[in-house]
């Protein structure tokens, strides 16, 4: 996602489907050059750009990131959840991002914490949205889905299977048991909020001995994004209209994680003013790319992009 020449200022974005026909988006990439695609979704644009030599190990870049203590063990990310039951099942509707306090998230992982002691595992509150299962560095690991893979489908057919997957599966009920009438609960809908009603498990993995990439640097807000910056030791700034206006060739402005509406409003006119005047290269989650040079306006003849 990185190879243009020469090297341009890299802009991560939703997928395109998102943004609406008669968007001002599409004119700007019908002039625009259409590159190949690239990789699509969260964790394969994140690899696209950071290389760890497997798959990224996301439990224990995150909990290195925020508490410095990934080292020597296996990690596994245990994020708070909100799982709505319906006649077939059950499917996951939220992952992080439930609006915790830390008092809260402390007092929904209190009564889960001896359940993981029992299987050998410490669950770390390492912040309201980024909880984390400490095993040993030697524990095998099944297959867990990514958040975004799972999202508004049954849970069920994206947990661990087989034999392997039996003690992940009990402990996954075992969870969603004593969450249920936690008062926590009782207190989140009340004010309207979803329940956290249950963790879900991915990531997992030790922490890597070398990230390497290609970006010179990163704008911003994503945990992980943050954690993969740092060991890989490039800078890493928050997201704003003045770090977004100043954006240098070779960093990547991250915006993959906002909303549509929050772009038009707040960040569409700042990378419009930038392409006019150096090369931005944006890449969708959906995988498409394009590359903006700041003659390319010029092209008034040009369709929007479909």
């Amino acid at each position: 996602m990185t190879d243009t020449s020469p090297r341009s200022l890299e802009c991560w974005l939703p997928d395109l489907q998102r943004f609406e026909p008669s968007h001002p988006l599409r004119t700007f990439l019908g002039r625009a050059e259409r590159l190949d695609d690239g990789a699509k979704g969260y964790l394969g644009g994140l690899s696209a750009y950071f290389q760890c030599g497997s798959e990224i190990p996301a439990a224990a870049l995150t909990r290195e990131h925020l508490h410095g203590d990934a080292v020597d063990a296996c990690w596994l990310s245990a994020d708070p959840a909100w799982v709505q039951p319906d006649l077939s099942g059950a499917r996951l509707l939220a992952c992080g991002q439930m609006q915790l306090s830390m008092e809260d998230a402390q007092s929904l992982a209190a009564p889960l914490k001896p359940v993981f002691a029992d299987a050998c595992m410490t669950l770390e509150v390492s912040s309201p949205d980024r909880w984390h299962l400490r095993l040993s560095s030697q524990s095998p690991l099944p297959d867990f889905a990514a958040p975004e893979q799972a999202l508004g489908e049954d849970l069920y057919e994206h947990l661990p299977q087989g034999p392997d997957g039996r003690r992940w599966r009990v402990l996954f009920n075992e969870v969603q048991v004593l969450l249920h009438q936690h008062p926590v609960n009782a207190e989140r809908r009340a004010r309207g909020l979803p329940p956290v009603n249950s963790l879900w498990l991915w990531g997992g993995g030790t922490l890597p001995q070398r990230v390497t990439t290609t970006l010179a640097g990163v704008i911003g807000e994503d945990v992980l994004l943050l954690a993969l910056a740092r060991r890989a030791g490039i800078p890493a700034q928050p997201r704003n209209a003045a770090t977004v206006t100043a954006a240098k060739d070779g960093w990547l402005i991250d915006l993959q994680d906002q909303p549509v509406e929050v772009i038009n409003e707040a960040w569409w006119p700042l990378l419009e003013a930038i392409a006019k005047r150096k090369a931005l290269t944006l890449s969708f989650a959906s995988g498409e790319r394009w590359l903006h040079r700041p003659w390319h306006r010029l092209r008034f003849w040009r369709k929007a992009a479909p």
